[in-house]
């Protein structure tokens, strides 16, 4: 999803790049260009719909494997399993300790073993 934002904010940015060339230099060509980035932007937008929609849905019908995914354990549905490399987990700061929330007293993160990325890559 955060591929899909970057693409689609990339493609904007040029597509306003190349409409500033055309109105500083009027060569029609920018323009063209600038258009057809226009186009592009829109279909990964709608891409981005679609994927927040599937975002949803996995909150709605299983939220405690949407809950693995946004934290990093497992990937989300869609990606390839094979390259998913876990989220380092271990230097999260505690809410309760280091952040002073009190009502997080029973969400303490402190004394959680290695997270599985550092198990993974062997850095325990």
């Amino acid at each position: 999803m955060t591929d899909l934002q970057d693409a689609s904010r990339f493609l904007g940015n040029a597509a306003m790049a190349l409409r500033a060339a055309h109105v500083r230099t009027g060569t029609d060509h920018y323009a063209g260009i600038a258009a057809e980035l226009k186009g592009l932007a829109e279909r990964v937008r709608q891409l981005e719909d679609e994927a927040r929609s599937k975002m949803h849905d996995l909150h709605s019908t299983d939220p405690e494997r949407f809950a693995r995914c946004r934290d990093g354990h497992e990937p989300w549905p869609g990606e390839i399993p094979a390259g998913f490399i876990p989220r380092h987990t271990c230097k999260d700061e505690c809410l309760y300790h280091d952040r002073g929330v009190v009502e997080a007293l029973m969400q303490c993160t402190c004394g959680q073993p290695p997270c599985r990325a550092c198990e993974i890559g062997g850095k325990l």
